[in-house]
């Protein structure tokens, strides 16, 4: 059923952030990533009946995802985001009007993005700040009405309509009342372009008791899905695929896999050549077959100019960092796309958005063409995974990749209190193995039932005592 949507005051929006360490190095695109801030924001707010709730929401702070510039170091990325953290909490705090949870989205949605361009961000940055803000307010919205996240949205708790042009015409109601989570989902494993794919691959061990290379990853988790990065150098990335596929085609089950350009290719005829060098590799027949799209490989400076429909890739092509502006998929699928990336960090209307075009788009041509792809940015166990999961899993998503579990040692560095709490609330999604609460991974699913509890995603809180409150950001 919809209900009507409640409207809520902003009170108070408090920033914070502790680091995150990798116990193996993430090569994607062009940073190796070791060590980066994951940014929490609690947000209260208060009904039209005078009570009060907190929500809360995180996001690893990843460099050189959001803006590539070379020039920029990752410390320089980490001032950046916390400045569009900054902006967004100055404005959603600047309005002391009740409005729906969408309300406050849709309020300061260009505002905010005019400001932060007006600082030389680009609009995947600059929705950074508002991805947290919303997911804390709805947490908070889903808390003083007692529903989970997924009656919640069902229901259209946070209220959203076409206030803003984009969400015109799509019945967005009556899409959230036909959405229905699973009690489970797969977990798509990621493949660094740094990762050791056998042991003859390392010159040395960490020995930490988890899986280190694609060997070992395949036999602890029981994977079929697999995300495949790839570098840009064709014979490289040939060489590597085959290397890969050497140890995939062991499996006498079907296994799928995503190719991921991370923007590595300038032009869409690079991107042919490496799908015709593909196809030229016999021992590469298999994974060929097994690949379901291709995401991002063209950078996004040139990705919306670029048609695709002039080229024969020979599999779905999808955008995500070109998603930039809510109408982006529009563009994207005016040149040949076939698909976008959820991710939270992107925001949860912008997921709701993009589905929503995807079922208006296939019913009208009688297709289904068009699909939304669930992708990782490195979340973290506790409240950042468990939110994309929900939200994933919610949109009907069957695998998402998850990489987040497999570079960093799950809960090891937080309190031993905080992570009690997480496992006993979702004894499900968590396991307590090798000395740390970690993401619980079997036969390649994640067992997420837990999830639907009161709240956006989570019956635990974090330990915020135990965090810093958020730098300032320092970006003119």
């Amino acid at each position: 059923m919809t209900i009507d949507a409640p409207r809520l005051g902003i009170e108070a929006i408090e920033l914070y952030e502790r680091p995150v360490r990798l116990r193996l190095p993430f090569r994607f695109g062009v940073v190796t990533l070791t060590e980066c801030p994951q940014a929490f924001a609690r947000v209260r707010v208060r009904g039209p009946d005078g009570r009060a709730a907190w929500g809360a929401s995180a996001e690893l702070m990843a460099p050189k995802w959001f803006d590539k510039n070379l020039q920029l170091s990752n410390e320089d990325n980490f001032r950046q985001l916390r400045t569009v953290l900054w902006t967004a909490r100055d404005a959603y705090l600047s309005d002391s009007l009740p409005a729906t949870a969408f309300g406050h989205f849709a309020r300061h949605h260009h505002a905010h993005e005019d400001a932060c361009v007006a600082r030389g961000f680009n609009p995947l940055l600059a929705n950074y700040g508002p991805a947290l803000l919303d997911r804390a307010v709805l947490d908070a919205a889903c808390r003083l009405n007692d529903m989970s996240f997924y009656d919640a949205l069902q229901a259209n708790l946070p209220g959203i309509d076409d206030s803003l042009p984009s969400f015109a015409n799509l019945g967005m109601s009556a899409l959230l009342r036909s959405l229905r989570p699973a009690a489970s989902i797969e977990a798509r494993h990621t493949v660094g372009l740094l990762d050791a794919i056998t042991a003859d691959d390392q010159a040395q061990r960490l020995d930490d008791g988890l899986p280190e290379t694609l060997e070992e990853v395949v036999a602890a988790y029981g994977h079929r899905w697999f995300k495949l990065k790839v570098s840009g150098q064709r014979q490289h990335d040939i060489e590597r695929l085959s290397h890969i596929a050497a140890v995939l085609d062991r499996r006498p089950e079907p296994y799928f896999a995503s190719l991921d350009g991370n923007e590595q290719y300038a032009t869409a005829q690079e991107l042919l050549e490496l799908t015709e060098a593909i196809r030229a590799t016999p021992q590469l027949a298999r994974l060929w077959s097994s690949i379901v799209f291709i995401e991002q490989p063209i950078s996004r400076q040139h990705a919306l100019e670029t048609d695709l429909r002039h080229i024969r890739p020979g599999k779905p092509v999808i955008i995500d960092e070109s998603d930039g502006v809510l109408d982006a998929f529009v563009q994207a699928r005016a040149c040949g796309y076939a698909g976008v990336s959820s991710k939270t960090c992107k925001g949860i209307y912008r997921s709701l958005l993009n589905t929503g075009r995807c079922i208006a788009w296939n019913r009208a041509q009688q297709d289904t063409r068009y699909f939304m792809s669930a992708e990782d940015l490195t979340t973290q166990a506790g409240l950042s995974v468990q939110q994309d999961l929900a939200l994933v899993n919610l949109l009907g998503i069957t695998h998402v990749e998850r990489n987040g579990h497999h570079y960093v040692n799950g809960m090891a560095a937080q309190p031993p209190a905080e992570q009690d709490a997480f496992l006993q609330a979702h004894p499900d999604l968590y396991e307590r193995r090798h000395g740390a609460v970690r993401l619980a991974i079997h036969s390649g699913r994640i067992l997420c039932a837990s999830l639907a509890c009161v709240g956006y995603a989570s019956g635990a809180d974090p330990d915020f005592s135990a965090m810093q409150p958020l730098e300032a950001g320092g970006m003119e």
